[in-house]
C-alpha cells in the first residue's frame, strides 16, 4: 500500500478527520537513521503527526516539530510541508526498551520536557507555540497540544509496529478534531467510535486504507474532501552546504584549508555525504 493522507468533513462539518498510512516512508526513515525498534516506534509516530498537521496548511507554508521529554531518545525533530513531504532526525537512534513485550516509546521519549511547534506560514514572521509533553507516547501528548496551544479538541491515533528484523512492517495514524457548532452527543459518540476501534498500527496491518479508519471513526457520517499521497525527502544540495561554508568567518575558513584535507559534510536528515576539496575551499575563501 502507497502511503497517502485523506482528509474528511464528518458529522455535517461539525468535525473534521485526517487519516495517513506512513509505513513506506517510516521504514525508509528507520533505514537512514539506523534506529532501533523502539526509537523507530518514536520517530514514526513524529513524522506520521508531522505529515498530518502539515497537511492542515497550504501552498509553501512549512512546519519544524520538536520533541524533547528527557528521555534517552533525546530530541526528535521532523520538519513537513503542506504537499506531504516530510524529513527529520533522532538525536540518539541506538535507544530500544521494551515494557511487557511493548515498545516502549514513552519510556524512551520520557514526560519531562516540551512539544515546539514552529510554524512557517510565509507571512512576516516564523512563531512558535509550545505544551508540556504528558505521556511521551506521542498520541497523547499532540491532544494536549492542541488543547492547550490551539485550543482545539481533538483526538489522536498513531502507531508503528515492528518486526522481529526491526523493519517497520504497518504506521499510520488520525488526528479528529472539533469545529465550531459541534454539538455534546456528536463528541460523546465519536469518543464511543474510537475506543470500540483496534489500534491504528493493528488496522494497517490488516491493510485497512486510511478511508476505512474514517469509516470506522464516523461509522459512515463523512464526506471525503481530499486525498494526499506522502513520503519522506530531503531538500538539501551541494549548494546549499557550499553556501553554509560561505558564511563561516575568514579564521575558520583559514584553519580547514590550511588542514590541507577536504571537508565532508553529512546531511543530518538524509546522511548524503558532500565533500569539497581544498581548492574549493579557497575558492570559497576569496569570494
Amino acid at each position: 500500500m502507497n502511503d497517502y493522507l485523506v482528509k474528511a468533513y464528518a458529522f455535517n462539518g461539525t468535525a473534521r478527520i485526517y487519516a495517513a498510512t506512513t509505513t513506506n516512508l517510516v521504514e525508509e526513515a528507520r533505514l537512514i537513521h539506523d534506529t532501533y525498534p523502539a526509537a523507530s516506534a518514536a520517530f514514526g509516530r513524529v513524522l506520521t503527526a508531522s505529515l498530518i498537521m502539515g497537511a492542515m496548511y497550504k501552498g509553501d507554508q512549512t512546519l519544524t516539530i520538536r520533541i524533547d521529554g528527557g528521555g534517552p531518545i533525546g530530541k526528535i525533530i521532523a520538519s513537513v510541508n503542506a504537499n506531504g513531504v516530510v524529513k527529520g532526525v533522532v538525536e540518539n537512534p541506538h535507544v530500544h526498551i521494551s515494557d511487557k513485550n511493548k515498545l516502549a516509546v514513552g519510556m524512551i521519549v520520557g514526560n519531562n520536557g516540551f512539544i515546539h511547534v514552529t510554524k512557517d506560514l510565509k507571512v512576516r514572521d516564523v512563531f512558535t507555540s509550545s505544551s508540556e509533553i504528558q505521556t511521551g507516547e506521542i498520541a497523547d501528548d499532540f491532544t494536549y497540544y492542541f488543547a492547550k496551544s490551539e485550543q482545539i479538541p481533538s483526538s489522536v491515533g498513531l502507531g508503528v509496529l515492528v518486526n522481529e528484523n526491526n523493519e517497520v512492517f504497518a504506521s499510520g495514524g488520525f488526528i479528529v478534531q472539533a469545529m465550531p457548532g459541534i454539538k455534546d452527543e456528536t463528541i460523546v459518540k465519536i469518543e464511543e467510535n474510537i475506543k470500540s476501534m483496534p489500534p491504528v498500527s493493528e488496522l494497517i496491518k490488516n491493510n485497512n486504507k486510511p478511508e476505512d479508519i474514517i469509516s470506522l471513526i464516523t461509522k459512515g457520517e463523512h464526506e471525503i474532501v481530499e486525498e494526499m499521497p506522502l513520503k519522506y525527502a530531503c531538500d538539501c544540495s551541494r549548494e546549499r552546504f557550499h553556501d553554509g561554508l560561505a558564511t563561516l568567518n575568514k579564521k575558520d575558513l583559514k584553519s580547514l584549508i590550511e588542514s590541507n584535507e577536504s571537508v565532508e559534510i553529512v546531511c543530518e536528515f538524509c546522511k548524503t555525504k558532500y565533500k569539497f576539496s581544498v581548492e574549493e575551499l579557497k575558492k570559497i575563501n576569496t569570494k
